[in-house]
């Protein structure tokens, strides 16, 4: 069984964990214990920063970066994929802006969810909320020709 080292940014961010014992996946959730802005682009705003007071939200058609407080030791051989969850997908609109996030071994930075508001509402997303799934998957050996 391989071991994925995971450390928290702030002393207060909770370590994720799979919510039974046959999940493929791990939770991840916003923790912007630390933390005080967040950035976003949307199609009228383009670029921009905005305070978060333990909140993220994400207008209509925006792209943000939500931090989750988290830097992995990916094993080499390894990488980690985010995925949207479901419920949040469904029930919200909320879903990740680049279908599925790949986090290469060699990648040792915080691990952000890039989230895309796909409804005509704002979300809300608050501190501890769960906004990705995440699965360690060992890399398969090739050569491009």
């Amino acid at each position: 069984m391989e071991t994925l080292k995971i450390y928290r940014t702030h002393n207060m961010i909770k370590l994720p964990k799979k919510q039974t014992a046959e999940s493929a996946c791990f939770d991840l959730s916003f923790q912007g214990f630390g933390k005080s802005t967040y950035e976003g682009y949307s199609a009228t705003n383009k670029n921009f920063k905005r305070v978060m007071n333990n909140q993220v939200v994400v207008q209509p058609g925006d792209r943000v970066m939500i931090p989750t407080g988290l830097i992995m030791d990916i094993p080499k051989g390894y990488s980690v994929r985010l995925h949207a969850r479901s419920g949040a997908s469904l029930k919200q609109g909320l879903v990740l802006a680049n279908a599925e996030g790949v986090i290469d071994s060699d990648y040792v930075q915080e691990v952000m969810v890039l989230v895309y508001n796909i409804s005509g509402n704002s979300i809300t997303i608050a501190n501890g909320d769960r906004i990705a799934q995440a699965e360690l998957v060992k890399d398969s050996d090739y050569e491009i020709v």
